[in-house]
């Protein structure tokens, strides 16, 4: 068995400004042996080391809350992200399709939903360059796609199309459907129609993601939406040794359909737990309470200022989200609720309530994930009934999603609530995440915007919302140690201390000493997960 020396640099505790420091670090099967002198006394033997050329080495980073199965997966079709206009996207879909002619469905994402006025994209769009073939692309926000009309001839969708119960078609004045299709309900639609993703993909996409984690010093994600098909392409992925990351898969949970999928959840449960790969869990189950703002279907308490007499769109009745809350809860699952709203905000704490007084008293820590507007008298029930709350902090910014649809939907009122990041944590529980691909998955810019509640070009000046603004080192905490107590990991991954199971990051600087703006100066150098270097070639150990 080999053991490890990190020498020739800091060792950080943490990244509080308190943290404790060592210059050599010990480290035998992902478990700390020896620090400081003694393990630059480890000699011999098994024994390998690594010079850290005066940088850092610290507990690894986490993503609270992301989607890597779909980010692989855009890496696989055109790659519309960057695109800055509707010509561009257009254009990438035809170049892409050409030099793909076998692909019969063509996938991608994630377009700017910004760039067609209030989002409203037309699939007569994409028809004039790929008329024969269905094209889905998936919106940036990954609540909505846009699809050209042989996509909606091939599922049925047309003018006849009943509104979904779950979801939204929006339609020409003639009644046909425009081209996109918003939330779950509408989306699958497609599903009788398409073949979706292979095998193959799914497997391949998540060696990419997790590659793509470890190169940014990133070593336990939550997948947050895992659907069954998905979970088969983990087990694949685990068994091939293709994951780089720790993953906790998040089964969601279908709110017409929960009951029959109570036994397939435990289920997959036991055959992630059979196979004994310390990367690989399968110990949360996801519910989408409400939608997005942007497509007014985040569930509101009062309407919607641009469309009166709109409050957005629950995706369940509270009490079938409590019934199945409780159901999942009873069976040892830890709960993670997406809610945008302040609606949505108020049901999920009211469900965790109902969990608890049904379910008695246990460390079940359960996650609202987004937390982009909460009413302020249900902030402190954050802190009381300990949940975590899971921000995006990168999305706490004047980009041009908050100035073109955001904001106009919600109005300066509730624009001023939104991300209460100081606020929860200075009485409750936070972590952060990254919701890649919805954004991205470097935690550097997102650090930097939860420290200013500015864009990366300084805007504005004093910072957004800026009351809501936390220390350097507060950020850097709720991506490593915050997303460590998330995962149930903060008594054996959140310390490097003889005994301690560690996941480590080497970075070329202490990110604690710069400018947030200047994180991206910060470089990682390599990231060990289960004591094995992940994502980057191995460095050529020097044997003692």
């Amino acid at each position: 068995m080999t053991t490890t020396v990190f020498m020739g640099g800091t060792i950080l505790g943490g990244y509080r400004p308190d943290a404790e420091t060592s210059d050599a670090l010990a480290v035998r099967d992902g478990r700390v042996v020896a620090v400081g002198a003694e393990a630059l006394a480890l000699d011999g033997p098994g024994v390998e080391t690594v010079d850290l050329a005066g940088g850092v080495l610290a507990p690894a980073f986490g993503d609270g809350h992301a989607h890597p199965l779909q980010a692989g997966l855009e890496k696989l079709g055109p790659q519309v992200r960057s695109c800055a206009s509707v010509e561009e996207i257009v254009a990438c879909v035809a170049d892409w399709a050409q030099a793909h002619p076998e692909q019969e469905w063509i996938y991608g994402g994630s377009y700017d939903a910004t760039l067609a006025p209030d989002g409203m994209f037309d699939a007569r769009w994409l028809d004039a360059v790929v008329p024969d073939r269905p094209v889905v692309l998936r919106a940036w926000d990954y609540h909505t796609v846009w699809v050209n009309s042989e996509a909606l001839r091939r599922a049925g969708i047309d003018a006849s199309t009943p509104e979904p119960a779950l979801g939204r078609i929006p339609r020409r004045p003639d009644g046909s459907p425009l081209g996109i299709l918003q939330e779950p309900g509408a989306v699958d639609l497609l599903l009788a129609a398409e073949p979706g993703r292979t095998h193959e993909e799914r497997v391949e996409a998540l060696r990419l993601a997790t590659a793509a984690y470890a190169e940014l010093g990133v070593a336990w994600v939550q997948d947050a939406w895992v659907e069954p098909a998905e979970v088969e392409a983990y087990l694949e992925a685990s068994r091939r040794g293709l994951l780089s990351t720790r993953v906790n898969l998040a089964l969601r949970a279908d709110p017409l359909t929960w009951r029959e999928q109570v036994e397939g959840f435990v289920e997959s449960r036991r055959r992630v737990d059979e196979l004994g790969d310390p990367l690989l869990t399968a110990g949360t189950v996801k519910v989408f309470v409400d939608g997005v703002v942007e497509n007014h279907t985040a569930a509101m308490l009062d309407d919607y200022v641009d469309t009166p007499g709109d409050r957005g769109l629950p995706n369940w009745a509270a009490d079938e989200l409590a019934a199945a809350a409780v159901a999942f809860d009873g069976l040892g699952f830890q709960l993670h609720l997406h809610a945008i709203g302040d609606s949505a905000a108020r049901t999920a704490l009211d469900v965790f309530e109902t969990v608890e007084r049904t379910n008695g008293p246990r460390d079940r820590r359960p996650v609202i994930a987004h937390v982009q507007v909460v009413d302020p008298a249900d902030l402190p029930r954050f802190g009381r009934l300990g949940v975590i709350a899971n921000f995006e902090p990168l999305w706490a910014q004047l980009d041009p999603m908050m100035l073109a649809l955001t904001i106009p939907r919600l109005g300066p009122d509730r624009e001023r609530l939104q991300y209460p990041i100081r606020t929860l944590h200075g009485s409750a529980r936070i972590s952060f995440g990254s919701d890649w691909p919805v954004s991205s998955a470097d935690w550097r810019p997102g650090v930097a915007t939860a420290v200013t509640r500015q864009t990366e070009q300084r805007v504005p000046e004093a910072g957004w919302t800026p009351a809501e603004r936390i220390t350097l080192t507060d950020a850097l905490e709720a991506y490593s140690s915050g997303v460590a107590v998330q995962a149930f990991a903060d008594a054996t991954r959140t310390g490097i201390r003889p005994g301690a199971e560690t996941d480590l990051v080497w970075l070329d600087g202490d990110p604690r000493t710069v400018d947030p703006h200047d994180l991206r100066s910060v470089r990682v150098l390599g990231t060990w997960v289960a004591g094995i270097r992940r994502g980057l070639p191995a460095p050529t150990p020097v044997r003692s």
